[in-house]
């Protein structure tokens, strides 16, 4: 006779339901490939739970070194650019520095991710698939994603703060950040319509980031190489594309408010707009969906 606990164990990993006469095992194992996926982010959310509880500093500093990464390379990319748009009759010109600049800042997502480093976006999905397991009450996922942003935007400050004191943000790369903020306060400025739009550019960013991420916990890929290409040319499609991070655009205004440049109250929106659009990229799109779609749970075939 079986142990109890064996029972419950053979029942749980075949799907049978107790007492359902009419139901068959069914072997969900080629049926559910992301279940290492989902193993590997509720292993993550746990590691995040117990350091916001018991290491809130250390959590902290591992969010500062994400905005850390996010406005130095967000810097560089507005640096490449400004240097290959001083010639306004060469588009082409122009065209290859947008490229150099968004392949440049896809780095940033490989240092944080193999630094340990802690990222408002990408924990977005973490929290979201911890959630619908149980694993994360829904307190202790505002508490992680509280502290994640917090650290950020402290990272990004730290960088605002340093670049002050230097003149790497002057001449074109100054004209190009102001460019670009010009462009996401005008979405602000123009209603409804432009608030959508921002919306949208913020949860096709974040999907593009966190299905990296997926990738990268799917247990599927060993190889680094693979992993830094996957999260490189995530970034890339979302920084070419003009699609809305809230972070870096948090980094971006955080620059330009130590030169007085923008205007707070509009920023303060952009953010606010952008980090809600990322939520549903990457917390709904990617993290609820996937966690959905691999939930092994009571799964069974009709006898």
């Amino acid at each position: 006779m079986k142990d109890s606990k064996e029972t419950d164990a053979s029942t749980a990993a075949t799907g049978e339901k107790a007492g359902s006469g009419n139901k068959t095992p069914v072997d969900t194992k080629p049926l559910f490939p992301g279940r290492t996926f989902i193993s590997n982010v509720l292993d993550v959310a746990g590691n995040k739970d117990t350091m916001t509880d018991q290491m809130t500093g250390k959590y902290l500093q591992r969010a500062v070194m994400a905005g850390l990464f996010v406005g130095i390379f967000f810097t560089a990319f507005f640096i490449i650019i400004g240097q290959f748009s001083t010639d306004p009759g060469d588009p082409g010109l122009k065209l290859f520095g947008r490229v150099l600049a968004s392949f440049t800042f896809g780095w940033a997502l490989v240092l944080i991710y193999y630094t340990n480093s802690e990222l408002l976006t990408s924990n977005m999905m973490v929290v979201a698939v911890g959630s619908y397991h149980k694993r994360l009450g829904w307190l202790h996922s505002l508490r992680i994603l509280g502290l994640c942003l917090l650290g950020n935007l402290l990272g990004a400050l730290v960088v605002a703060l340093i670049l002050r004191c230097s003149t790497i943000v002057s001449g074109p790369t100054m004209d190009q950040m102001l460019a670009a903020a010009a462009t996401k306060t005008g979405y602000i400025s123009s209603g409804w319509t432009g608030w959508a739009d921002l919306f949208v550019r913020g949860v096709l960013c974040n999907f593009c980031i966190n299905i990296a991420m997926l990738m990268v916990y799917n247990g599927k890929l060993t190889n680094d190489f693979t992993k830094c290409t996957i999260m490189v040319v995530a970034v890339f499609v979302f920084a070419f594309c003009g699609f809305e991070h809230s972070v870096a655009d948090s980094a971006l205004f955080l620059i330009l408010g130590t030169y007085g440049a923008v205007n707070a109250w509009q920023a303060i929106a952009v953010v606010v707009i952008a980090m809600l659009g990322n939520f549903v990229g990457g917390g709904i799109l990617i993290g609820l969906n996937f966690a959905t779609m691999n939930d092994e749970r009571g799964v069974v075939a009709e006898a």
